[in-house]
């Protein structure tokens, strides 16, 4: 038996030792077994309302306007998608689908374009360094959980640029077993014109599952098994490309008494791509495939806090056309946290010991603490470590990778000033203003010598804001980021980051009908790491509504980019003109 397998048997024999009576309580999962508060971090959650009201058909659309995050968006609907955290590099984040990670394992990236909204419950973007793991930040997704009775959803919409979308699904609980089964079927041709000539239709479908089922066992105990998968292909003038990725696990809690719980969480995922060339006929293929074994504890110490401890178990196997000397790569995990309110005073301390199998031990940790100045005004302040190991690409890869490269590693420190009037009788607003500096030491950078270098130190500066207000039918949100992100060895900023960004939205519901307006402003940014190409700012107005026959049929809609702004984020890829979108929708 090997070491994988040992440590699932272990795993699963310890949660099954002799229960109590406690009761099971709502958590909110982010990594480590804790909520999204506890970690005394800059969090930005939406929730299922957010993403019902933007329109939004993919993520990458639907994260515009986050505070400390950019992309680049490599044309219309199902192009190429990156998103940058706080100035971080776009493999700097850590994303999970149910507490998975996802991504390529071949180039630390995750393609987001694919990933459909239709599946999603919730979005929690955690910014800046915790356990460790991740330099700029991370984005947990959470597929869809329904707890009330049995709910039928069917939509179906058209669009620009000979656009369709199909979607559907069931969910609900019955007594003690919850389930959900969504479907979603997404095409587009959009025509990719840079000025005066135009490249022809680049045609893209996507087609996509997810499930769930779980069910609670008495009191203590709970097993579920969810997994999401989608496949699909995008034809560009000069390429073609099938794509495929999952992510499916089974996640056991224990409550083994009224102090202490048990996580066991194993899963899987896979990220796979096959292009053909349309100019030359060549092909190539691009597999990552991800085992993942997680084992957390809680224990409520009364008055005195919560701690977290638990162990990761992380391995990454890799297929491609090109010549990799190395396959398989594996990353263990322990980590403690601990979390405690005092009166006026919170505070988070966390750590963490990696075992890399080719880089060996890296300890990290991080430190919150906040002060509540009055009962709705809070003062945080943090400072994190992380460590980050270089892709299979910049390690193996025959022409440009590096096998002597190091880790990078990071310091991060951030205060902020945050605000929460939700509970007053009449206003609704909450807001936050903060500000942060990260240090990147031993960046990796590919792009001066023509092989990947442990070259320079990056630095980076932000202020960030966010706001957001509601009053009777009316809502108001806002948000704003400031960024420098440079070489500190040359003085150059970092491509492809925004200096500046800045988006708001207005929306009123009236009777059946609700319209929102919003606007994304954003700063110039470079291309290239010489900065010599650079790329102006723009700005976007999009238009969303509801209209709803009743309590079981609505209309929506969404127009995106009103005024048919000229831009591009990526050069030579313009970004698609005015589009819109419409969709009927029913529920019973």
């Amino acid at each position: 038996m090997n070491h994988f397998a040992r440590l699932i048997c272990i795993s699963f024999f310890s949660l099954v030792s002799p229960f109590s009576n406690a009761q099971p309580e709502a958590t909110t999962p982010i990594h480590t077994a804790q909520t999204a508060d506890e970690t005394l971090s800059s969090v930005t959650v939406i929730t299922r309302r957010d993403i019902e009201n933007s329109h939004a058909l993919t993520i990458p659309e639907m994260l515009r306007g986050v505070a400390g995050l950019d992309m680049t968006i490599a044309g219309g609907l199902g192009k190429k998608s990156v998103i940058y955290m706080r100035g971080t590099e776009s493999d700097h984040i850590s994303v999970f689908i149910d507490e998975i990670e996802i991504g390529s394992a071949i180039d630390g990236t995750v393609s987001f374009e694919h990933l459909p909204l239709s599946h999603i419950e919730r979005i929690e973007i955690i910014r800046g360094p915790h356990m460790g793991k991740n330099i700029g930040g991370s984005i947990h997704i959470f597929t869809r959980r329904n707890q009330q009775q049995p709910i039928i959803t069917l939509s179906s919409g058209i669009g620009s640029d000979s656009s369709l979308q199909l979607k559907g699904g069931i969910s609900g609980t019955v007594q003690n077993t919850w389930f959900s089964l969504y479907g979603d079927y997404l095409q587009t041709e959009y025509v990719n014109c840079a000025e005066t000539t135009c490249s022809g239709d680049d045609a893209y479908d996507n087609t996509s599952y997810n499930m769930r089922l779980g069910h609670q066992f008495g009191t203590v105990f709970s097993l579920e098994a969810y997994a999401l998968r989608l496949e699909g292909n995008t034809q560009e003038t000069s390429f073609n490309e099938d794509f495929f990725q999952d992510a499916m696990g089974l996640k056991a809690e224990l409550f083994l008494n009224n102090w202490w719980k048990m996580t066991l969480n194993m899963g899987n995922s896979a990220h796979k791509s096959d292009i053909s060339d349309n100019t030359d006929s060549s092909t190539s293929f691009f597999y990552t495939d991800r085992n993942i074994l997680s084992f957390k504890n809680k224990f409520l110490l009364s008055k005195m806090g919560t701690i977290f401890i638990g162990y990761e178990y992380q391995n990454d196997e890799v297929e491609s056309h090109t010549a990799y000397r190395v396959k398989a790569r594996n990353n263990q995990g322990l980590f403690a946290q601990y979390h405690g309110k005092f009166s006026k005073f919170s505070l988070n301390a966390a750590v963490r010991q990696d075992d890399n199998e080719q880089f060996g031990t890296y300890m990290t940790g991080n430190l919150g603490f906040a002060y509540a100045l009055k009962p709705t005004l809070n003062v945080v302040m943090s400072y994190g470590t992380a460590f980050k190991a270089p892709v299979f690409d910049e390690l193996y890869h025959p022409e440009y990778g590096n096998s002597t490269l190091e880790p990078e590693e990071s310091d991060t420190i951030e205060l902020a000033l945050k605000g929460d009037e939700t509970k007053s009788p009449q206003e609704h607003y909450k807001w936050s203003i903060g500000a942060y500096q990260t240090k990147i030491n031993q960046l990796i950078d590919t792009s001066s010598t023509g092989m990947s270098q442990n070259l320079n130190q990056a630095s980076i500066m932000g202020i960030e804001y966010s706001f957001q207000w509601q009053r009777d039918n009316w809502e108001f949100n806002s948000t704003g980021t400031w960024l420098k992100a440079e070489d500190e060895a040359t003085g150059l900023l970092l491509p492809h980051r925004a200096d500046q960004s800045f988006w708001m939205e207005v929306a009123e519901r009236r009777g059946p009908t609700r319209l929102a307006v919003s606007w994304l402003m954003q700063g110039e940014r470079y291309d290239d790491v010489e900065n010599t190409t650079l790329l102006e700012g723009y700005d976007i107005w999009t238009l969303t509504g509801d209209y709803y026959f009743n309590k079981h049929w609505a209309l929506r809609f969404r127009v995106e980019n009103l005024a048919d702004t000229q831009y591009q984020t990526v050069q030579d890829a313009p970004m698609a003109g005015r589009f819109w979108f419409s969709s009927l929708e029913c529920q019973y």
